[in-house]
C-alpha cells in the first residue's frame, strides 16, 4: 500500500494504529518535512520533523480528505512547530561564544588571594596544625598546584579520597580560623 493508493477517511480510520501506516506516512513525508523545515531556518530542523510525526501519529484517524488533507494536515502541523521554533529562539537569550582573548575582567581566583594575603610563614603555620596527609593535599593542590587527579597518583589514593582529604582540611582551616578571630575580639 503506498500513500497514493486509495486512502480515504474510512481507511485512515480503520487503520491508525497500524504501525504500517505510520511507517507508509513517514516515509511518505519525513524528507519533504525536513526539506520545509530547513527551508524556513529551523535550528535543528531533524529534531522538530520527529516531533512533527510525533504529534501526526495519534491523530491519524482524525483526518479528512483522503491523501490531500493527510498531507494538508502534515504540513500544517510542520508549519504550527516551525512557528513554535521561530517564537522560542526569538525569545531567548541571544548567545555568544566565549572568547578569553576578549574578556577584560582581571579578577584573581581564591586561591591567588589567599596567596598574596597570607605570609609563608602564617600558611606555614596553618598547614602545622593539619595532620599529615591533609597537609600534603593542600601542599599539592594549592601550593604546587596539581588537579586532584594529579595528586591522587602521586599519593597513591583514589580522586574521591584526595577530595574527602581536602574538604576535611578546608573544614579545619575554616573552624580553626574562626576560634582565632573569636578569641581576638
Amino acid at each position: 500500500m503506498s500513500v497514493t493508493d486509495a486512502l480515504t477517511d474510512d481507511v485512515l480510520r480503520a487503520r491508525a494504529r497500524e504501525p504500517e501506516l505510520f511507517n507508509m506516512v513517514y516515509r511518505t513525508y519525513a524528507s519533504q518535512v525536513l526539506g520545509y523545515l530547513t527551508a524556513r531556518g529551523v535550528e535543528d530542523p531533524e529534531a522538530v520533523m520527529q516531533e512533527v510525526f510525533l504529534a501526526v501519529l495519534p491523530r491519524l484517524e482524525t483526518v479528512t480528505g483522503g491523501v490531500a488533507g493527510l498531507r494538508t494536515f502534515v504540513f500544517s502541523v510542520a508549519h504550527a512547530r516551525m512557528v513554535d521554533e521561530h517564537r522560542r529562539r526569538r525569545r531567548a537569550p541571544v548567545e555568544l561564544p566565549f572568547e578569553p582573548e576578549l574578556d577584560a575582567r582581571e579578577e584573581s581566583s581564591a586561591e591567588d588571594e589567599v596567596m598574596q594575603r597570607v605570609s609563608p610563614q602564617e600558611m606555614q603555620d596553618l598547614l602545622g596544625i593539619l595532620p599529615d596527609e591533609q597537609r600534603e593535599v593542600l601542599t599539592l593542590r594549592l601550593i604546587a598546584g596539581l588537579t586532584i587527579e594529579q595528586s591522587a597518583e602521586l599519593m597513591g589514593k583514589s580522586s574521591g579520597a584526595i577530595k574527602q582529604l581536602q574538604r576535611r582540611a578546608l573544614i579545619r582551616l575554616r573552624e580553626q580560623s574562626a576560634v582565632k578571630e573569636y578569641v581576638t575580639r
